[in-house]
């Protein structure tokens, strides 16, 4: 097969969908792997890197579209990569698509297949590609967050871990999935006070039994939510319905519970945020206020880590993506169960119930398609 991995145009994406040892194994099986020039720069990969592992360097994004019967990215695609797009094509990347009905739509006209990798579920319910992501994002919250609670971008001027003699910062995180575990790993080894919240009792009884003693789990409810948020310095919205909108748990009249100069860290924002109040930003321009509340709501936040983040992504990526370049989507569909999940367009079908339910589109199961 021939396989394109395209430089990411996302504002201070870094991330690149293929590694050099990612190209060597490809080529290694047969297939041909071009690679959008600089590409892999901001993960630390040169061109030349590609060359040696048997990769071709290719200068523009619609050449790999035009000669690639699959297409690799880390991010979704961008109005200006719609047109480029072919039918039958296998474009393989994260695609948020119930967060975003314009590039539904435009997949859907595209006639490509769409396989998400954050979808792509295994049997004991787990999401293989999307768990690394969420790993770095669920840290990298902590991490954001404790930068914009300095007086210096409007925060209330908490240092999260406190000092001798001085309480430490108070960390409400919704959600105990993997992006909310991480988090409040990181806040409990800062010292924060940190409160972690679920609605699934099993999982918050394994959670009591491996988090430190500074972390307390509680059952995930609206009063929960608001008898915690005048305590709250740093909140971390970390749900997630694989494939689906995010719910809003936090409701804007909800802010007027919180302090001044607080901070609303929403990693959910890529599948449109469970704050009210969240709003997609960018690395360029990452926070805003509402109503005296500092939100941080970048879309991509691993991209500032690129390198640890695009290594930890393509661990998981490859095999999928060999399975994909060696049997095709029709085959290693019906041979992996957990990769047919990640399949959500088809030929202008929608084959992904969440992503039909965002927007009242025809539901096609997967079975019936191929």
């Amino acid at each position: 097969m021939q396989i394109g991995v395209l430089k990411e145009i996302k504002v201070k994406e870094n991330r690149v969908a293929m590694t050099p040892a990612g190209v060597e194994q490809m080529v290694a099986l047969g297939h041909k792997v071009n690679i959008e020039t600089t590409a892999g720069e901001g993960s630390g990969f040169t061109d030349e890197t590609y060359v040696n592992a048997g990769a071709k360097i290719i200068a523009t994004p619609k050449e790999i579209y035009d000669s690639c019967e699959m297409v690799m990215k880390v991010k979704e695609p961008l109005p200006v990569e719609y047109d480029l797009i072919r039918e039958g094509q296998i474009v393989f990347t994260y695609f948020h698509f119930a967060a975003a009905e314009e590039l539904t739509r435009a997949i859907i006209a595209s006639k490509s297949i769409a396989i998400a990798y954050e979808t792509v579920e295994t049997a004991n319910g787990s999401l293989p590609l999307l768990t690394p992501m969420s790993e770095v994002a669920g840290r990298m919250a902590i991490q954001e967050g404790a930068k914009y609670l300095e007086k210096t971008y409007g925060g209330k001027g908490v240092l999260l871990s406190g000092v001798p003699g001085v309480n430490p910062g108070t960390v409400v995180v919704i959600g105990g999935g993997i992006v909310g575990t991480n988090a409040a790993k990181m806040a409990c080894g800062l010292g924060a006070k940190v409160y972690l919240l679920d609605t699934d009792l099993e999982r918050l009884r394994y959670l009591s039994d491996v988090m430190p003693k500074n972390c307390f789990e509680l059952m995930s409810n609206p009063a929960t939510i608001r008898k915690l948020l005048p305590e709250a310095d740093l909140v971390i919205g970390a749900v997630l319905i694989p494939g689906a909108m995010a719910p809003r748990l936090v409701t804007r009249d909800m802010l007027g519970l919180m302090k001044k100069g607080s901070v609303i860290v929403d990693v959910a924002i890529d599948q449109g945020g469970c704050v009210e109040t969240a709003k997609p930003t960018t690395h360029d321009d990452p926070i805003y206020e509402v109503d005296g509340i500092v939100h941080y709501c970048v879309a991509n936040m691993p991209g500032a880590v690129s390198m640890t983040s695009t290594l930890a992504l393509t661990n998981a990526t490859l095999p999928y993506a060999l399975i994909l370049a060696d049997k095709g989507y029709k085959i290693g569909a019906q041979e992996y169960p957990d990769l047919a999940k990640g399949i959500n367009i088809i030929n202008g079908q929608v084959t992904y119930k969440g992503v039909s339910d965002a927007f009242d589109l025809e539901y096609k199961p997967l079975d019936s398609v191929l």
